[in-house]
């Protein structure tokens, strides 16, 4: 058993969603298998489907004159913004299928997200950056100490269609937090963001291939699959096009 991995560099949010799309049905209809896509996005802020206008604090004009796009999207989470620096995957799994800690017909995505949070725990550890998860706040958080409070590292926000996944997860690594300053990041205002840039040691400091490789490998251990490269979305479709 393996799970597709297929780099897609950084590209467009709008043509990342619609490579996504024919993954996802290739996979719902069994013509491909389980896959991950790890890329990069220009600047762009997603709402989810909780998401509150009101969150983000940039003016429109503001926006527009960065460069800013904007897009309502059905994954489940309030606003986030993806930029340069910061690794995106989007995992399309079928849930009904030979999965870790799977109770039943399919593994329940509450459980799924758990995954995907130990995934990137394991990742952060890589660079000596100690983190973990918070009771009712998803994602990846530093690890508070004396008056300093937990720091956002990694967000996610999934969509589960017809037992198959789609979008997943936002890793900052060497992401400029200043861009975070548009919006109140996943609707949480009392909590600030951080990447691994920041929090590790100078010896230890990633680059995004280094951390895309580590989260790769550490995404295969959990899901207990091997990770098999892919070296274009022609190759990883070709057996939808048979």
């Amino acid at each position: 058993m393996h799970i597709n991995l297929l780099h897609l560099g950084r590209i467009p949010y709008a043509e990342a969603m619609t490579i996504q799309q024919q993954v996802v049905s290739g996979r719902k209809q069994d013509l491909i298998g389980d896959t991950l896509l790890l890329l990069e996005h220009p600047p762009v802020l997603t709402l989810g489907r909780n998401a509150h206008r009101s969150n983000i604090l940039a003016s429109d004009g503001l926006l527009a004159k960065r460069g800013v796009e904007l897009h309502e999207v059905n994954r489940g989470g309030d606003v986030t913004y993806h930029g340069p620096g910061q690794l995106i995957g989007y995992p399309i799994l079928d849930l009904r299928g030979d999965l870790p800690g799977k109770k039943g017909p399919y593994l329940g995505p509450v459980d799924y997200v758990r995954l995907l949070e130990e995934a990137l725990i394991r990742t952060c550890g890589d660079f000596g950056v100690m983190t973990q998860r918070i009771c009712k706040l998803a994602g990846v958080w530093t690890i508070a100490g004396g008056s300093i409070r937990e720091k956002k590292i990694a967000a996610i926000g999934v969509h589960v269609s017809q037992g198959v996944t789609s979008h997943g997860f936002a890793l900052n690594v060497t992401t400029d937090l200043r861009d975070f300053e548009w919006i109140v990041p996943c609707g949480i205002s009392d909590r600030q963001v951080t990447s691994l840039e920041l929090e590790a040691y100078a010896d230890r400091q990633p680059t995004m291939e280094q951390a895309l490789h580590s989260t790769a490998r550490n995404f295969g251990r959990i899901f207990e699959r091997q990770m098999l490269w892919c070296e274009s979305l022609d190759q990883l479709l070709l057996p939808a096009r048979v």
